[in-house]
């Protein structure tokens, strides 16, 4: 009986542990995203250089130490931002009804979601897009400090491409061309001062448009040799290894 009364008392403590340690894990990653929505809130206000890693630690109510122990740096915060809006991009996408949608509805679905998650934050895109004739800066958006988000994008589109059953080699060229795209329209889109950015949407309705059209050309037979000199370009400036390695995660 006492070993017994020792086996379910040795189990309680177990299950208490486990419990305490999920408690301070849940607690860890609030206090993180208090850190890392107050440090937005401040760029968004004043500006990513004028705001300093006290100020985002007042903000959120922790000390100085605290914000240095979640983010060792500014560039840091960036970083968890990229990766937020990526995840957000995602889940959006993931909960729309793309069934029974044209190609171009679902392109059009990728670039205008993308677009409005940012809408509030081009100016702080304008800051931190200046990092990308660094490359070998962690925030340069073809470094490889954002490899990882770089290729979550591509597999994104990736995604709305697949069920056009393309050839794998104009598959691959479509993808990296609209992930492209989307990069030049996110440029565009920093300096637009139109209402509402309606500019920039109609940019992306136009490139689309012209997309879709140059598709259909693109799929005739007679292309695919055109097409696999186009794939050799890229392979050898380094570009397919990362969107194979996104469309190899998709799979």
């Amino acid at each position: 009986m006492f070993k017994i009364l020792l086996d379910i008392s040795g189990a309680c403590d177990n299950n208490l542990n486990m419990f305490k340690g999920n408690s301070k894990h849940i607690k860890s990653e609030q206090t993180r995203e208090e850190i890392l929505d107050s440090a937005l809130e401040l760029f968004r206000q004043h500006g990513f250089d004028a705001t300093t890693m006290r100020d985002i630690a007042v903000k959120a109510g922790v000390a100085l130490g605290a914000a240095y122990y979640y983010f060792a740096s500014k560039d840091a915060i960036v970083q968890a931002y990229y990766e937020k809006v990526q995840q957000e991009h995602t889940a959006r996408l993931r909960q729309m009804k793309m069934d029974g949608l044209s190609l171009r509805q679902r392109l059009a679905a990728v670039f205008y979601s993308k677009l409005d998650i940012l809408e509030n934050d081009r100016k702080l895109l304008g800051a931190i897009f200046r990092y990308s004739g660094e490359p070998a800066h962690p925030l340069s958006c073809l470094g490889p400090g954002t490899r990882v988000v770089r290729e979550q994008s591509m597999q994104v589109i990736a995604d709305a491409v697949t069920p056009e059953a393309l050839p794998a080699d104009l598959q691959q060229l479509l993808t990296l061309g609209l992930w492209a795209l989307q990069m030049g329209v996110l440029i565009y889109f920093i300096y637009d001062d139109s209402p509402q950015q309606q500019r920039t949407r109609r940019l992306v309705d136009g490139a689309l448009e012209i997309t879709t059209f140059l598709l259909r050309l693109a799929r005739f037979p007679l292309l695919g040799f055109a097409r696999k000199k186009v794939l050799a370009l890229l392979d050898e400036a380094g570009l397919l290894p990362q969107l194979n390695h996104a469309l190899e995660a998709q799979s």
